[in-house]
């Protein structure tokens, strides 16, 4: 079976589970005890935070459950803490949904959210956010890399432009880290990181941070500094640190990248979604007249593993909010497909796939 749905989740490397299993085998006291293994586990704890921490080119590191708690932390913490300055919250239509209804409870709570536009292929137009800006804004929050067409907004000129305001910027990462290097010279004011998209494990991430005043979310033990409470799993840490030092972006996703969109250029159907300079891991595509939920099964049935959109929407009957905000043709609405690269993607699953795909296409369409 050839798995070409990274950008749902990733298979683990074996260096990290390997590292996982170390520490549950060696570090399992609770790192909050005072004996000596406690001890033992708070040390192997503090250190993957130190690791991650320069990893990431920040200056804190909360451990989370992963990307949506990051998001939740980040968005509620930062607004509850400074909401004393303003209630203005900026984001984007295309953000992830952990972001989206994380701030729909904001604005059940007072705050004023601004969902900025996007054009065709994603990408929000800079001279809108700078106009959106006022006093009262004190958060700004905008995904790296979306995680349903590859649309790669330009953080660290974003980083720039709020670098003398009082607004702080948050950025959602999980799509990126490891494909997409982050300009360490630029950096957000918060990061949100998540371990299986980077073939780590699941129910672990971290909020990396710089100088930013949270609020916790979570009422409970007072662990991680008082900012998420819950007993700390040392295993996840080391695990998710492992990760991100084997993570490093692929020369060969652009390449693959190209190689699929003059191949699908020949199909008159088909139409190519992503943006040519977005990530190189993500390619969506739709098909006019077909579900995308008929290619997903009939390249499922060829032993190719791609998906319809984001896992998080896949099983929706409705054309997911992404889909909608870029203005997509009615006829392609229905067929999207997401292809996505990971570690374990070779030149060979790239030829597999394009044979699968257009014997498929042919069969759906009836062409010979």
């Amino acid at each position: 079976m050839i798995y070409l749905d990274n950008s749902a989740t990733t298979k683990p490397k074996k260096e990290v589970l390997n590292a996982f299993l170390l520490a549950n085998e060696q570090y399992y006291a609770n790192p909050a005890s005072l004996h000596q293994l406690g001890n033992e586990a708070e040390h192997l704890l503090e250190t993957a935070r130190q690791q991650i921490i320069r990893l990431l080119n920040m200056d804190h590191a909360i451990f989370t459950s992963g990307g949506t708690e990051s998001n939740n932390l980040a968005l509620i913490g930062t607004a509850h803490s400074y909401q004393h300055r303003g209630k203005h919250i900026i984001t984007a239509e295309t953000e992830h949904p952990s972001v989206l209804n994380a701030l729909a409870k904001l604005a059940e709570e007072g705050f004023e959210v601004e969902k900025l536009p996007v054009g065709r292929f994603g990408e929000i137009d800079l001279d809108e956010l700078k106009n959106a800006l006022r006093s009262d804004t004190i958060l700004v929050s905008l995904m790296h890399v979306n995680n349903e067409i590859g649309a790669v907004h330009p953080v660290a000129e974003i980083a720039r432009l709020l670098k003398n305001t009082r607004t702080l910027f948050h950025v959602d990462a999980v799509q990126s880290i490891g494909k997409i290097p982050l300009d360490p010279s630029a950096m957000p004011d918060l990061l949100s990181v998540s371990a299986h998209k980077i073939h780590g494990l699941k129910a672990s991430g971290v909020l990396a941070f710089n100088q930013v005043e949270l609020k916790a979310i979570l009422a409970g033990g007072g662990q991680e500094f008082g900012l998420r409470s819950g007993t700390v799993s040392v295993p996840h840490a080391a695990a998710l640190a492992k990760a991100l030092r084997l993570a490093e972006p692929n020369p060969q996703h652009a390449v693959w990248n190209k190689q699929l969109r003059d191949f699908f250029a020949k199909f008159q159907e088909v139409l190519v979604i992503s943006p040519q300079d977005g990530a190189p891991h993500i390619l969506s595509l739709a098909v006019k007249g077909i579900k995308g939920e008929v290619l997903v099964t009939g390249l499922q049935k060829e032993e190719v593993i791609v998906s319809t959109s984001s896992a998080c929407s896949s099983k929706s009957q409705t054309a997911s909010h992404v889909i909608e905000a870029i203005g997509m043709p009615h006829s392609y609405k229905e067929g999207m497909i997401r292809i996505s690269f990971g570690a374990f993607t070779t030149e060979q699953d790239i030829g597999k796939l394009k044979k699968a795909f257009e014997r498929v296409y042919r069969l759906i369409k009836g062409a010979k």
